[in-house]
């Protein structure tokens, strides 16, 4: 036994390992081309489980499923509280309610009458596949969230969604359950699951949160915290939320919720902190949950394929485009905000952590729910996740066909290394060309040395072309940028 559990550690380890190696190496990738990360990693799941080489093998039933869903999902609550910004609420609360109101819970509700009518679900388990598949995924939101052409009001909404629909459906899921469990659910019992999900939880993560930010700030001020720590600090008071809700019977995950948003209202430092080190690590466990997920267990929607699947699959996915459409009317965003909030509700790891509460919880059925909502998340993945790579290719051909308009009549420059000469810059100036330098250093880069090129433009290397668009520079300009 000792030596299978030596072993099974060091195959969980690696697989850690290489989730965040390749995380790594494929991030620039990801970032140009659209690429939705998750598909890599289902990829790797895929490879590693049963059907390819047969290294792990998690069923629904796993402790190990078990731990890092539960542990995925108080993250990704505990991360969408933590990253809102209260201000921003505040401002844009009449978008928030359409967003969560008509939008999120009557496509909800469509989506279960749906499986209601098409699949023959019970009432309680078709609200728990609606409230799971109307889950929006902010992993697979962040691909189109970065981009700098998506208007203003469309991000805020898509980030309002992603960060506090959860909140909305998980009470949906957890009432669910208590109905398909087959015990008393007289007035009393209500009135008491009540308490235990909608108080007690709550309260104990706001407990958590209004400690852990004055402990925090106590300890700045009399020795100092280092920054790097903040990150840890924040990921150690979700799981001290979860843990202090379940003590009491609450929900741990809206506890989780509860305590992000309480330090999100009060420790802006600790936000931004946490946002800059600690939100990598989350993603990381949240990719590696895809890996798990990924060996088996998400391929067996699958085996339920039929005609009628394939019309609730159709439903499910496209029934919030006129939902939102129609929610958004009067919300003051422009046509092209709509549209795009409208498509962009993918279905991912959301979903599927939603939907393995009442798998946890030993519910009837609850397998077929899983693969029910596996195969939609995984049409999701292709058709949501696979609409920025579009926009990435569409946005590629139009960046080279200006580029090739801006490269007629110029003096000729050997470019074959992406590189340019002194001597060439010299070229450049002497024939009267306009030409720009741009200082594209990295900060540490810059904090070691005193000197610059004479005229040259500072931009960050992170940015440089939206910088360059953001400084009017102009386009039919050389743009010469050195790093060193």
């Amino acid at each position: 036994m000792g030596a299978f559990n030596a072993e099974f550690f060091a195959i969980g380890l690696t697989i850690i390992g290489v989730v965040i190696i390749i995380s790594a190496l494929l991030s620039g990738l990801v970032d140009r081309s659209g690429l939705p990360q998750v598909a890599v990693f289902l990829g790797l799941g895929a490879a590693l489980g049963p059907y390819g080489l047969g290294i792990l093998d998690i069923s629904l039933d796993s402790p190990a499923l078990h731990v890092v869903a539960t542990l995925s999902l108080a993250l990704v609550l505990f991360t969408d509280a933590l990253t809102l910004n209260i201000a921003d609420v505040k401002r844009r609360t009449a978008l928030a309610l359409r967003v969560l109101g008509p939008g999120t819970l009557l496509t909800g509700a469509l989506i279960a009458l749906s499986g209601w009518w098409l699949l023959d679900l019970p009432a309680p388990a078709a609200a728990m596949v609606g409230a799971a598949l109307a889950s929006t995924d902010p992993v697979l939101l962040r691909g189109l969230l970065r981009r700098r052409d998506v208007p203003d009001d469309a991000r805020h909404a898509l980030q309002l969604e992603s960060g506090l629909n959860d909140l909305v459906l998980l009470p949906v899921i957890l009432v669910a359950i208590s109905f398909s469990s087959g015990g008393d659910v007289s007035q009393g019992n209500l009135g008491k699951l009540a308490l235990h999900l909608l108080i007690l939880g709550p309260l104990a993560g706001v407990l958590v949160g209004l400690l852990a930010v004055a402990a925090l700030d106590l300890i700045r001020k009399r020795i100092g915290v280092r920054r790097d720590y903040e990150s840890l600090y924040s990921l150690g008071v979700a799981l001290a939320a979860f843990g202090a809700a379940e003590a009491v019977h609450g929900s741990g995950f809206l506890a989780a919720f509860a305590a992000g948003l309480t330090i999100s209202a009060l420790d802006v430092e600790l936000c931004d902190c946490f946002v800059e080190y600690g939100g990598v690590t989350a993603e990381m466990f949240l990719l590696f949950t895809f890996v798990v997920l990924g060996c088996s267990l998400i391929w067996s929607g699958f085996s339920l394929i039929s005609g009628t699947m394939v019309v609730f699959g159709v439903i499910a996915i496209l029934v919030r485009t006129p939902v939102y459409l129609v929610s958004l009317l009067g919300s003051g965003v422009e046509k092209r905000g709509r549209l795009l909030i409208a498509w962009f509700g993918p279905s991912g790891l959301s979903s599927l952590l939603l939907i393995l509460l009442p798998v946890f919880d030993g519910v009837s059925g609850s397998d077929r729910l899983f693969a029910i909502c596996s195969l939609v998340v995984l049409a999701s993945v292709v058709l949501h996740g696979g609409s920025p790579m579009l926009l990435a290719g569409a946005d590629r051909k139009r960046a080279r066909r200006e580029k090739e308009e801006a490269d007629a009549d110029r003096p000729a420059v050997s470019t074959e290394d992406q590189r340019i000469s002194i001597e060439e810059l010299r070229g450049l100036w002497e024939a009267g060309e306009p030409v720009t330098v741009l200082d594209v250093r990295t900060e540490r880069s810059l904090e070691g040395s005193q000197t610059q090129a004479q005229g040259a433009v500072r931009i960050v290397p992170e940015h440089v072309v939206a910088q360059a668009k953001e400084l009017g520079l102009r386009k039919d300009s050389w743009l010469a940028a050195y790093c060193t």
